[in-house]
């Protein structure tokens, strides 16, 4: 069996490629193993890796959560490991952008919504089927797509279980953009290239003070800025030597 997750590293950007096809990139415990180890190294090399792509082989993301590879024995290293995976592509220091086209249902939802930013093709499927089966969110539905896409919309979405498009994805605020299915890779690309242009101790700085900053009100989130922004970075002075050139 080959690698359930391709890593390729250029010029700063490192894109993570699920890799199961065949399988519609089904979301197995193996494959999460594999994820898991691509994401804690990403984490601990900021000096090489500015920004990360999340992307499936083939014609979808991901079809979702495994259960064939469940009922055939595949156990997790832990009870709760997929949803501490996702958590952690959460604390990235790297902004994270998922690239989706095809199906992306249910757990692989979740995956994509542990992503700070999201390309959308036109042919990608988003829904939320855990009532089809009967099952409740562990990985984060209830928590991240809310704060993606609003409480009312988010209510729907999963009370219905119903598919969007990409073009929906975009208008109600799940993905960022949506573009012509050919078009995926290279507008995700030249998103994440734009990012790369700029401070990469910005990028970290900046998502840390969102995402943190998340976890509380308005006025001790305004305090949380004060006190924990990094403020000048190492690159400040060369930058504004090649701004005033």
């Amino acid at each position: 069996m080959g690698e359930l997750v391709l890593r390729e590293d250029q010029d700063g950007l490192t894109t993570l490629t699920l890799n199961r096809p065949e399988a519609l990139n089904a979301l197995s415990p193996n494959l999460f193993v594999e994820l898991r180890a691509h994401i804690d190294a990403i984490a601990d090399d900021v000096e090489s890796i500015g920004c990360v792509i999340l992307c499936g082989k083939g014609r979808s993301f991901s079809a979702g959560n495994d259960l064939k590879a469940i009922q055939a024995g595949e156990v997790a290293p832990s009870r709760h490991f997929q949803a501490e995976t996702l958590e952690a592509i959460e604390r990235l220091p790297q902004p994270v952008i998922a690239a989706v086209q095809g199906h992306c249902y249910t757990g692989s939802l979740e995956l994509a919504l542990a992503c700070d930013l999201l390309v959308a093709a036109e042919n990608a499927k988003f829904s939320d089927t855990h009532g089809k089966w009967g099952m409740s969110p562990s990985w984060g539905m209830s928590q991240r797509l809310p704060r993606r896409v609003g409480l009312l919309t988010a209510k729907e979405l999963m009370f219905s279980g119903r598919v969007i498009d990409g073009r929906e994805a975009a208008a109600i605020g799940l993905a960022n953009r949506c573009v012509a299915d050919a078009e995926l890779m290279d507008a995700t690309i030249a998103m994440a290239r734009s990012f790369l242009e700029n401070s990469w101790f910005t990028l970290r700085a900046d998502k840390m003070l969102v995402n943190q900053g998340l976890n509380y009100t308005l006025a001790d989130g305004l305090e949380f800025e004060r006190q924990n922004s990094p403020g000048r970075g190492p690159d400040l002075e060369e930058r504004l030597k090649q701004f005033g050139a």
